[in-house]
């Protein structure tokens, strides 16, 4: 199991990073269909939902590195039973609104499917196809909380430590 959830946010973050290409690709197009006044349509929309994919798909795996922003002031001060409790109670709630944003993100994509709703834009993208890769990113977050949150309460969680700290701007 723990080989397939890996693979999962690996995979994840692949696509993640394919949407970073595909975000510089739409752009560069951009810049030429101005520079040589093709007739690219929606380049700008396209590098956005690129971007928008990018983002969302790689939330569970820089979950699982480590790498997500924690305010740790109290659970650095916390020792023993207190600091694991903290643990426990935090990874509920990033659980529990995980859950939430997985549920409403789906159900978006879905109620843009269902309406047949369209881009603003000059590309007249169906919506349900870019707001995707948000619910498929905000399933794989919740599916990594839930799987923090398991090996936290069984005692086998190994969190990962970001070196952001250590690095000076």
């Amino acid at each position: 199991m723990r080989r397939l959830l890996d693979a999962l946010y690996d995979g994840a973050a692949w696509l993640g990073a394919l949407g970073m290409i595909g975000t510089l690709v739409s752009v560069l197009a951009g810049v030429l269909d101005r520079q040589f006044a093709w007739s690219l349509r929606g380049t700008d929309m396209y590098a956005g939902y690129c971007m928008a994919a990018s983002g969302f798909l790689a939330l569970a795996h820089t979950l699982k590195k480590g790498e997500h922003i924690r305010v740790t002031l109290i659970l650095n001060a916390a020792r023993g039973r207190a600091r694991r409790a903290i643990e426990i109670w935090a990874l509920a709630a990033a659980t529990a609104l995980a859950m939430l944003f997985a549920y409403y993100s789906v159900k978006l994509s879905i109620n843009s499917w269902q309406f047949n709703d369209i881009s603003t834009g000059n590309d007249a993208t169906p919506l349900w196809i870019p707001q995707i890769t948000m619910g498929v990113g905000a399933v794989i977050l919740m599916i990594a909380f839930i799987d923090e949150l398991v090996l936290e309460i069984m005692g086998r969680r190994v969190q990962a430590d970001s070196d952001e700290a250590l690095h000076y701007e």
